[in-house]
């Protein structure tokens, strides 16, 4: 007997009738002896219908009421995946976050998790119950529901798997795994049949959609093993695993992009000490985060830097940068958000040199102009003009090697 916590993305139960095939599959591990906790989503828009209705109700609203309208869709998708096994003759029970309770700080909207009890859910399982749980929500400090964020379902998932020491998270999506890099762009990309945390890490965080960055790293920090696999199929998925798990590993492990992206240019700026501090500080406070840096060489006192923040943040960037302009000191602002992030990933980049060489003369062979330069231990990110953005990952896939026949 193992314990398994299985969650369902939005497009796997986005109806009915995916609902009741989402439920043979945990009625075939139910079969079996295991113990199942279901954890699942609001079916697919309609955390965006609930945004929106709220949205339309109030323009400056209550972040409490926010979350309880929209962490109703895993609330009702709850009851209904418990209904479906039960019409499969499998005992079950719904649980919203609150119930259990899954614990969070107060910070509505994007909570974290500060602790699970598991008792009640213990003694549910070791009954033979499958648990069915509300992705996406928890409890305040207040005694209020409070949401995790987008990809929230994820996080819940991982946090009980590590709770209640469970032996594997499957995560069912329409994705039958994680591959080298998007499919829609090389026809020749590989499904991995694993991956590090830590590459998986820097890929959700580079603009993989495929797992949530946060979850990742709670499942990294608990050694909670997911495997990334389709709702759809019977066909094995991709773990995400520690690195002494993989016998042999490749030296890149994939190739992500991030449409995600936008420059700006600060041109003419003192060159003194406090001012990386001026112009970064505000941005944090007003929770900006800032990504890839750089900084010309000095000349008669003045420097250029060029930094990126999030596409949806350009505006409120430039334009805080730009009412403290006289007191930061700089000749002109220069925003640009027809940008693109690539990156190649891989833990096996610590112990072999040249991977960035490769990179760059790649693309200085396609003749794409690097504006940005980023590296970390497992990683070289580069910014280049969007338009370059499939022409890049398509020539980055093959020269390391990773197209498959």
């Amino acid at each position: 007997m193992v314990r398994i916590v299985a969650k369902f993305g939005g497009t796997s139960v986005a109806d009915i009738e995916r609902i009741r095939e989402a439920a043979k599959r945990v009625k075939t591990e139910h079969d079996r002896g295991n113990q199942v906790v279901v954890v699942v989503s609001a079916m697919a828009g309609v955390t965006n219908q609930m945004v929106s209705l709220t949205d339309q109700m109030s323009s400056m609203f209550d972040a409490r009421e926010y979350d309880v309208i929209v962490s109703i869709g895993e609330q009702s998708n709850a009851g209904l995946m418990a209904l479906a096994l039960q019409n499969l003759g499998i005992p079950a029970r719904s649980w919203m976050g609150w119930q259990i309770p899954i614990h969070t700080d107060g910070i509505h909207g994007k909570a974290r998790i500060t602790g699970i009890e598991t008792d009640e859910l213990e003694r549910r399982l070791e009954s033979g119950e499958v648990a069915v749980v509300s992705g996406f929500q928890g409890l305040g400090p207040d005694n209020r529901i409070t949401t995790l964020g987008r990809g929230g379902s994820d996080l819940t998932a991982v946090a009980l798997a590590g709770a209640l020491k469970a032996d594997s998270c499957d995560i069912y999506s329409d994705v039958n795994g994680i591959y080298t890099c998007d499919p829609r762009i090389v026809e020749k990309a590989q499904k991995l049949s694993a991956i590090t945390f830590e590459e998986m890490l820097e890929m959700s965080s580079l603009g993989s959609k495929v797992l949530q960055t946060r979850s990742v790293e709670l499942a990294m920090n608990h050694g909670v093993k997911i495997q990334v696999r389709s709702a759809f199929s019977d066909e094995p998925g991709t773990f995400v695993v520690n690195e002494d798990e993989i016998v042999e590993q490749q030296i890149v492990s994939g190739i992500s992009d991030s449409i995600d992206e936008a420059k700006i240019t600060l041109l003419r700026v003192a060159d003194r000490p406090g001012i990386a501090a001026g112009i970064f500080g505000p941005l944090a406070d007003a929770s900006i985060n800032v990504d890839m840096i750089v900084q010309n060489v000095s000349e008669d006192g003045m420097t250029d830097l060029t930094f990126t923040v999030g596409k949806a943040d350009l505006n409120a960037a430039a334009g805080l940068l730009e009412s403290n302009k006289e007191d930061i000191g700089y000749g002109e602002l220069i925003r640009d958000p027809d940008v693109v992030k690539i990156s190649v990933v891989g833990v096996g980049m610590r112990s072999h040199a040249g991977v960035a060489q490769k990179m760059f003369q790649t693309l200085a062979d396609a003749k794409i102009n690097i504006k940005v330069i980023s590296t970390s231990e497992i990683k070289v990110s580069v910014l280049i003009d969007e338009k370059h953005r499939e022409q890049a990952v398509r020539a980055l896939h093959t020269a390391y090697g990773l197209d498959g026949d």
